[in-house]
């Protein structure tokens, strides 16, 4: 099976040489990276085109170009990827073994699911050895959604075909498309999902939808609209207990 990453860039200079190198190492084979970059200034293009020649070749494709935000960059991605299964590995982020593709290859064959997830560390932005916070996702019941659940989406793989039926990031969407994307095929479409128990990536803590309160009002507004658009109707409790549940991460 052929597996496409998808990182999305902008003036990740300080981070992206560790998600480029988390990629370069997977001991997978068949893997086609993208890397869109919305035309950044700070030396990531610089980074991203020492992993396109010939010693590191690890970037099969490079954009760079202005997009309209990371969710349309991420569509741009999508766009290009042939590969059967699609994962997005953001620029800040880096998987935390060589062996993470192998596994998902391995799962998505063994189980002969449409999507896959996994489990995630949140990491010090400057010393990734120290975790700061740990998501684990537990086995999939769709039912979840309900009360407030989500699968970390740096962990999750999508099979082409999911994309191709269902469509990709809606780009009206600041902090939640990732949510909302998830939320259609897993929960409205029902497409089949396996959780596979493994650390599978380290994540640099204070993400878009939680640096400030004002974000994470605006998250909460985008995940109504999630539902709403879907023509789903959650409980009550439901967009309450989405971000507390993440409380239970720092124990």
């Amino acid at each position: 099976m052929k597996v496409s990453l998808i990182t999305v860039s902008y003036n990740s200079a300080n981070t992206i040489a560790d998600t480029l190198k988390s990629v370069q190492f997977q001991t997978y084979q068949d893997i086609e990276y993208i890397v869109v970059d919305g035309n950044s200034s700070d030396g990531t293009i610089e980074i991203v085109k020492q992993f396109l020649d010939a010693s590191q070749g690890v970037v099969t494709t490079f954009l760079c170009e202005r997009d309209k935000g990371i969710y349309d960059a991420m569509n741009k991605g999508l766009a290009m990827a042939t590969g059967d299964i699609i994962g997005v590995l953001n620029s800040d982020d880096f998987y935390c073994s060589n062996d993470v593709i192998e596994e998902v290859v391995r799962a998505f064959q063994q189980n002969n699911t449409d999507c896959l997830y996994g489990d995630l560390n949140y990491v010090d932005p400057i010393d990734t050895s120290k975790i700061v916070r740990k998501w684990r996702s537990g086995s999939f019941r769709k039912e979840n959604f309900l009360k407030g659940w989500m699968p970390p989406h740096p962990t999750f793989f999508v099979r082409k075909t999911c994309y191709d039926r269902f469509g990709k990031f809606d780009t009206q969407f600041k902090s939640a498309a990732d949510y909302e994307l998830m939320l259609r095929f897993l929960f409205k479409e029902s497409c089949s999902a396996v959780h596979l128990p493994k650390v599978m990536i380290h994540m640099r803590a204070g993400g878009v939808s939680n640096v400030s309160l004002k974000n994470r009002i605006r998250a909460n507004r985008e995940d109504r609209l999630a539902w709403k658009i879907n023509g789903l109707k959650p409980k009550w409790f439901t967009l309450l207990r989405k971000p507390l549940s993440k409380l239970i991460q720092y124990f």
